[in-house]
């Protein structure tokens, strides 16, 4: 079992690393860092504005720093709405940093399609 925490921002993801890993002892889980690193239609899909091994040193030292055993997962994508289903295990827990938004906003779509196609998501504030 693993609890899956989808980066935002840092001081976000990092709020959601510290709610997942009380998730992850009380179920014996891992915690996966997701990262959907968008890559821009001009670009070939394998060639990004920032070089892969540097986003995924980027992130393993954003999970070191939150002194959190955790794996670290990135993928380059073209639309992360589009993506993130394939990448989950069937209902998955996905935590996220930040409130959940009373207004439209890009995360309380993602937040609302994760939980219409069966995943737990919980904010972590």
């Amino acid at each position: 079992m693993e609890v899956v925490v989808l980066y935002t921002t840092v001081p976000e993801t990092l709020k959601a690393l510290k709610t997942a890993a009380h998730f992850a002892h009380d179920l014996s889980a891992r915690i996966r860092l997701l990262v959907l690193e968008v890559v821009p239609y001009p670009l070939p899909i394998d060639q990004p504005d920032v070089t892969l091994p540097f986003t995924q040193q980027r992130f393993r030292t954003l999970a070191e720093t939150a002194s959190i055993e955790t794996k670290v997962d990135v993928h380059l994508v073209r639309d992360p709405l589009k993506t993130i289903e394939s990448l989950l295990e069937p209902r998955s827990i996905v935590v996220l940093g930040g409130r959940c938004p009373w207004w439209p906003t890009a995360q309380g779509r993602l937040a609302k399609l994760l939980k219409s196609t069966g995943h737990m998501v919980v904010y972590a504030a």
